[in-house]
């Protein structure tokens, strides 16, 4: 008899089993894929380790969670730059004083803002009714076509004037020159990889790997049920399909020992079919003699491919809220999709 039958074998999924057990409780994790570590998942290829669902940088500003992590692997420095490539031209990001140098050949804050408001003001947008719109009025018209419209069309699938608003609140602007994409106070890479990282959280748990939840949820003796999936799977989609977007991910091994300088390039211009490329190597400041690079491109989401973020609409979210109160009715479930947004150590606590 299990206290908890864990679904996914994620962080999530991971950290959960791992404080049950110590806590002297009974944990089984299941996980549909043939790995631990959910989309954190590394495979080590020609010495390096392959994040094989896109990049995952750990960051945290709560020192809790940093300490907490540190117990399972040793982290790196490696600090978030990101650059955005939009035809011949090269920015970094976030959007700071390098980019609005780049773009304007400006120098000082005091430039940057006045050369935003003064395109924000031509425009006259009062009342954004779409998220082209709500961008245009927070960045005009230079950033906004260059570094948000395209990617955002082909991350979602959707004209930009055909999106809600509530998808970009804000879009910050930093008139620092400094290209580290996170404020948080704690950042890195576990040396070694994230499987090493989970291995290590999940050791002496009993795990089962390539299971599928529906197959075997009234087959196994628990008390309670964590799930870590989508909510309307669980619910076998009783109330329809939740909307999501997917990613396909095209991987080389490249024979030169660097392709492109940096982690993570952002290509923004709409006519080029991927959103980024990611090259594994630097996550981890490898010397290989070879590289690995990772095209990302987005997808129409169907029940064979994976769903890696929901679609922000009107429709998406009533649809949300119905199977949440569902979700509430029941007592021996817990839901991780409804936690997503809560402190994992401190709601376990």
């Amino acid at each position: 008899m299990y206290d908890y039958l864990i679904v996914g074998a994620g962080f999530f999924g991971a950290v959960f089993a791992r404080e049950m057990t110590d806590y002297g409780k009974k944990c089984l994790v299941i996980d549909k894929r043939s790995h631990i570590g959910g989309n954190c998942y590394t495979e080590k290829v020609e010495g390096i380790n392959v994040h094989k669902y896109g990049a995952h940088i750990f960051h945290t500003s709560d020192e809790e969670v940093w300490k907490y992590v540190n117990r399972f692997a040793r982290f790196n420095n490696f600090v978030n730059s990101p650059v955005a490539v939009y035809g011949d031209e090269i920015y970094n990001l976030p959007f700071n004083m390098n980019t609005f140098s780049k773009m304007w050949g400006i120098k000082t804050p005091a430039e940057a803002k006045a050369k935003i408001h003064e395109q924000i003001a031509c425009l006259g947008i009062s009342e954004p009714q779409n998220l082209e719109e709500q961008a245009l009025s927070l960045v005009g018209v230079d950033v906004y076509e260059k570094l948000i419209k395209g990617y955002t069309e082909k991350q979602w699938g959707r004209p930009c004037s055909e999106l809600p608003t509530f998808i970009i609140k804000r879009l910050p602007l930093r008139f620092t020159y400094d290209n580290n994409y996170f404020n948080d106070r704690y950042q890195g890479i576990p040396e070694g990889g994230y499987t090493a990282l989970f291995e290590k959280l999940l050791d002496g748990i009993d795990v089962r790997l390539g299971i599928e939840y529906k197959d075997v949820k009234n087959q196994l003796p628990v008390s309670k049920t964590v799930y870590c999936g989508c909510i309307d799977e669980f619910f076998d989609y009783c109330f329809g399909e939740l909307a999501y977007r997917s990613l396909r991910f095209e991987s080389d091994i490249i024979e030169t020992d660097n392709y492109q300088g940096t982690a993570v390039v952002n290509y923004t211009a709409a006519d080029v079919p991927y959103t980024r490329i990611i090259e594994h190597k630097h996550f981890e400041f490898g010397n290989q003699e070879k590289t690995i690079i990772t095209r990302e491109y987005p997808l129409t989401w169907s029940r064979e491919t994976e769903p890696y973020y929901p679609i922000n609409d009107d429709k998406n979210s009533d649809l949300y809220r119905k199977y949440a109160q569902l979700a509430a009715e029941r007592t021996n479930v817990i839901l991780a999709a409804d936690l997503v947004n809560t402190n994992i150590m401190t709601w376990i606590k």
